[in-house]
């Protein structure tokens, strides 16, 4: 399966998704920083799964419905930063969405994820990562699971890829850095964490309209992976 994260930049690119779909046909497609009550049910063969509702830039997620089927959407909020609080609150910094793969008949959790911004501590984003892992867990324990998203972690990578390994997840950066716009603020801002898949690759795609490039996932999932070795 293919799933494409992208951070619009307050909706700034959202006239780019299109054309995302129609050059790399994801079956998934997880958005941050979009306008919320500007998003059309459908883009190309992706249906709306759910959006954010409690903050206008927010997450949003789709599917393909012919190979998926959602059954449940939760908005989840999270261990908020100062910035959040003072300046432009992020009342919901997590979205998820539970499917069922037709293919496969696998069940599946797929989620869009927004950390909190460079002003806050890393030891507050890995608060929000952990809470998010947790709340997932409530859309069914032990399912395969995909979150993607800006985690807005620069630096100290290691210690987090430790940190997520002990909750049972592991972390995919990609081939290239996700962020450049900042001289000091360069690098993978931009991944993936996953439970009970196996993440063939994670490739960043060309820049667009945000600051941020998009990333292309592409997964299976851990049991069919060992049985076809």
């Amino acid at each position: 399966m293919k799933a494409i994260s992208y951070n619009l930049r307050k909706h700034a690119a959202i006239g780019e998704l299109s054309a995302l779909i129609d050059d790399h046909a994801p079956q998934l497609l997880c958005l941050q920083e979009v306008d919320t009550v500007d998003l059309p049910a459908e883009l190309g063969p992706l249906h709306l799964a759910d959006a954010t509702k409690r903050n206008r830039l927010g997450l949003a997620i789709y599917y393909d419905r012919e190979r998926f089927e959602s059954t449940t959407t939760g908005a989840f909020q999270l261990k908020k930063s100062l910035h959040d609080i003072i300046a432009a609150p992020a009342h919901e910094r997590l979205l998820g969405t539970h499917l069922v793969d037709r293919e496969s008949g696998h069940e599946l959790v797929v989620a869009s994820f927004h950390a909190a911004p460079l002003t806050a501590l890393n030891s507050l984003r890995r608060n929000q990562i952990r809470a998010a892992h947790e709340a997932l867990r409530g859309f069914g324990d032990g399912l395969p699971t995909l979150m993607v998203g800006d985690f807005n972690y620069p630096l100290f990578k290691d210690f987090l890829t430790a940190e997520v390994r002990e909750s049972g997840y592991e972390l995919s950066l990609s081939d290239r850095r996700t962020y450049t716009r900042y001289k000091f603020f360069r690098g993978h801002f931009d991944f993936a964490t996953s439970f009970n898949l196996l993440i063939d690759s994670v490739q960043t795609l060309p820049r667009g309209a945000s600051d941020h490039l998009p990333i292309l996932v592409t997964a299976q999932y851990a049991e069919a992976a060992e049985s076809a070795a």
